[in-house]
């Protein structure tokens, strides 16, 4: 609430009372923004749930566990969406957005399940005639607006990515004496982890997608790529110089979290893998030491020195660009990879149980005589130098 500034009210009283009508403001901005936003989103999960997820589940075109891969949550979400849309409607944001919090498992079982449903729909969209012309019939009506269901099926997601903006915007814009003030802060850091979620799942999906188009490019199953906490970084065309000095020959790799891959083109005239990719050798990060012999300067061009446990590797290209990129994806790969394997180390050597005597077996008549004849059997140590233990 402002209050009417007299011309004779002190410089300091004024700023404060400024700044505070500005707060005010822009709270009262992004709380309308807020609740309109809400209210269109609550009219799309309607839609949903209404013409989608009831319907299907009283004709019965959809088994029960299909339409919960597609649907996972939503109906759930709908639900405490618009409990949180009549606390958004009477002003009650903190306390709205507090037990909006408490639902927020609903919305992490979503987004964990989104790939999985835009895959089942496509296969059901695919094989079955009947929700086929189900989907088409309620995806014309006027309600819609001509929204597909592969469009609705995000919202909540982006949903939740908006709360984060809107709640950040009324926490910077309510003083911290608001009661409402702790409430707003805490959900700020409660659809934050629900976001960060849905970044971590989008770039693990996209991961998983590169490996695959990866495996898909090499000949034959003998070459694992889809392997559990693996990630792709970058591919392209080197030339490897051989150490006899012949003729640098190009080659592809392929550059993963843990190993980097060398190939061959097959034979274009190959019936099957003429546009494939022949493995030839895989070398491991673990062990890995990398340098660049030149191409720190601006002349043309660039070689690498990879060194392994077994082998050693020169690599060149003719874009100094190109291989300043590479020198840098393959020091960052090494150095996160041997960060990681320091810290398991670690881990291993705090979760080992010290080996340790009992403590009246260290006190026997038997011990104390042998330490005795051990020390007089043991010449004093050499000036200048330390007694080793």
């Amino acid at each position: 609430m402002s209050f009417a500034l007299s011309p004779f009210t002190p410089m300091g009283i004024r700023s404060i009372q400024e700044q505070r009508d500005r707060w005010e403001r822009k709270r009262s901005r992004t709380a309308r923004e807020l609740v309109l936003s809400e209210q269109r989103y609550c009219e799309q999960l309607d839609l949903v749930v209404t013409y989608f997820v009831e319907i299907l589940k009283a004709k019965g075109t959809l088994r029960q566990d299909i339409r919960e891969s597609i649907f996972s949550s939503i109906k759930s979400i709908h639900l405490i969406n618009q409990t949180l849309l009549t606390h958004l409607e009477l002003g009650r944001f903190g306390i709205g957005f507090e037990e909006f919090c408490t639902h927020l498992q609903l919305y992490n079982t979503y987004v964990d399940n989104i790939q999985t449903a835009k895959k089942v729909l496509m296969v059901q969209v695919k094989k079955s005639k009947a929700f086929r012309r189900f989907k088409k019939l309620q995806e014309s009506r006027p309600e819609l607006n001509q929204q597909k269901l592969e469009d609705l099926l995000p919202l909540p997601l982006q949903r939740i990515q908006q709360y984060k903006h809107f709640l950040r915007d009324l926490t910077e814009n309510t003083s911290p004496d608001n009661p409402e003030f702790q409430q707003l802060s805490k959900a700020v850091k409660a659809v934050s982890e629900v976001t960060q979620r849905i970044q971590d799942n989008a770039r693990s999906h996209e991961n998983h997608l590169q490996l695959r188009r990866v495996q898909k490019q090499l000949k034959g199953r003998k070459t694992r790529i889809l392997t559990p906490g693996r990630w792709y970084i970058r591919e392209g065309w080197l030339k490897t110089v051989p150490p006899k000095g012949t003729e640098a020959k190009p080659k592809m790799f392929y550059l993963f979290s843990d190993i980097l891959l060398q190939a061959k083109p097959c034979s274009p005239i190959h019936p099957m893998n003429g546009d494939k990719f022949a493995c030839q050798r895989i070398y491991p990060l673990k062990e890995c030491t990398v340098d660049k012999v030149f191409g720190h300067t601006k002349s043309q061009g660039g070689l690498i020195s990879l060194t392994f446990a077994r082998a050693k590797l020169l690599l060149m290209s003719d874009d100094q660009g190109d291989i300043n990129d590479w020198y840098r994806s393959l020091c960052l790969a090494i150095g996160q990879l041997k960060s990681k394997n320091t810290v398991v180390h670690r881990r291993d050597e705090l979760r080992r149980k010290p080996i340790r005597s009992e403590p009246d077996s260290q006190n026997t008549p038997e011990l104390q005589q042998t330490r005795g004849i051990k020390r007089t059997m043991q010449s004093p140590p050499l000036s200048g130098w330390s007694q080793v233990s």
